[in-house]
């Protein structure tokens, strides 16, 4: 499959694996998951892209989700502008911060107190550390292809049954430490309650992606957020969405409103940064004030509510406003998968297509996909190829099968036709 050209990009790749590991600053970044080397990029505006050899894409990607007004966004530019002109950072409160966590909890009631962070893994650290001061108790309950972040908790997998402790996945970290964190099959309600009827005594909290994007985007089967939200009230555990992903993607509200469950704790990120470092974690009152310097719970951060990340996230915020923005990526997105479907159809390609919102994953299998043993079963080395060839006419969308796409309001009818008309041409090849 032709390719195009990425000499300067191969070059500074070259250059970069001489002092960055691997080359890059996230495994992602990489691009192993599609055979290749990376794609450095130089600029972004609206919903396109542009390398540094000169080439030009529709980003799919949108650094990853919180990207959702697009790159270089006026409204986004000009608060930054006016941020930084003060000062980038002062180790002091400001009232933005406040402003922001207004416009939030607005937004997401469930939290009636936060704190900000820099970073979604600092916010789900935090988020399980009061959760267990709360309930005085050490396990945590997680979901097979759910992402928490690179926290040594959060890096398990599922031992060798659907009710074992979790083994880690990385070196480095004690196994002693993840035999405090159960891995789950995610759908399913029934091995939760099995497990929360045993052992939920034990549990401090059940932490969850209301909608997987880790794994591929995975729709909760109806009932099972609600079964959640029932178990953990139950057995005293505290549930905690992860809405890092969803949060302000699905609707204004997040998952949480959409779905209509509240959790107790909820962690954020990407789009409440607007581009820049920026999470947070918040939840019930009688849970949050056990952080310092109410209770006895430490956390703490140099850069925590940043000025110039907290201007760059109230600027996207208050844009998102605007319900007819959701409606019109809701449409969008639909026509673009309809489009993408359309095309796979016609070359009888074994392909499944999840879609919420401005969010979708094309998985390369006939599915049905229901949870992470289902999502292993995608052909990566098909994807590879529709990845490439995609690329190659212009089409950037993340690259690894088990990553999410996302729209922003800046991809207009002309792009979502582009991309559907390309994928026509390239699905016989691949």
């Amino acid at each position: 499959m032709p390719r195009p050209n990425l000499a300067r990009s191969a070059q500074a790749f070259a250059e970069a694996q001489r002092i960055l590991v691997g080359g890059v600053n996230s495994p992602v970044r990489a691009f192993q998951a599609v055979g290749g080397s990376p794609i450095f990029m130089r600029g972004g505006k609206g919903c396109r892209v542009k390398d540094v050899d000169g080439n030009t894409y529709i980003d799919f990607c949108g650094s990853w989700g919180p990207l959702i007004l697009g790159h270089a966004h006026p409204v986004v530019v000009s608060a930054v502008k006016r941020a930084i002109a003060s000062g980038s950072s002062f180790g002091a409160p400001t009232e933005r911060e406040t402003e922001l966590a207004e416009l939030i909890r607005g937004a997401l009631p469930s939290m009636e107190r936060m704190r900000f962070v820099s970073s979604g893994t600092e916010a789900v650290m935090s988020a399980v550390r009061v959760a267990r001061a709360f309930t005085k108790r050490d396990v945590v309950v997680k979901f097979d292809g759910c992402y928490h972040g690179h926290a040594d908790g959060m890096v398990v997998s599922a031992g060798s049954g659907a009710t074992t402790l979790g083994t880690p996945t990385s070196p480095g970290v004690p196994a002693a430490l993840t035999q405090l964190t159960v891995s789950l099959p995610f759908n399913d309600l029934a091995g939760v309650q099995s497990f929360l009827a045993s052992r939920g005594r034990e549990v401090a909290a059940v932490i969850v992606e209301p909608i997987p994007a880790n794994m591929g985007l995975i729709p909760p089967r109806p009932g099972f957020l609600e079964g959640l939200r029932k178990a953990t009230l139950e057995c005293g555990a505290l549930l905690i969405f992860d809405e890092v992903i969803t949060g302000f993607r699905v609707c204004f509200g997040g998952a949480q409103t959409l779905y209509g469950v509240a959790p107790d704790l909820t962690v954020l990120g990407k789009i409440v940064g607007g581009g820049m470092p920026l999470g947070a974690y918040g939840g019930r009152k009688d849970v949050m004030e056990l952080v310092s310097p109410l209770g006895p719970v430490y956390q703490a951060g140099t850069l925590s509510g940043n000025p110039i990340a907290t201007a760059a996230g109230y600027a996207t915020l208050r844009e998102m406003k605007r319900k007819w923005l959701y409606d019109l990526l809701e449409h969008r997105c639909g026509v673009l998968v309809m489009g993408l479907e359309a095309a796979a159809r016609k070359h009888n390609l074994p392909t499944t297509f999840h879609r919420i919102g401005s969010m979708f994953t094309p998985f390369f299998q006939a599915g049905p996909i229901s949870d992470y043993q289902g999502a292993l079963k995608s052909d990566t080395t098909r994807f590879g190829r529709f990845f490439w060839a995609m690329l190659e006419r212009g089409v950037y969308f993340p690259p690894s099968q088990y990553e999410t796409s996302f729209l922003s309001i800046m991809h207009t009818e002309r792009e979502i036709e582009k991309t559907i008309r390309v994928a026509f041409e390239v699905m016989p090849a691949i």
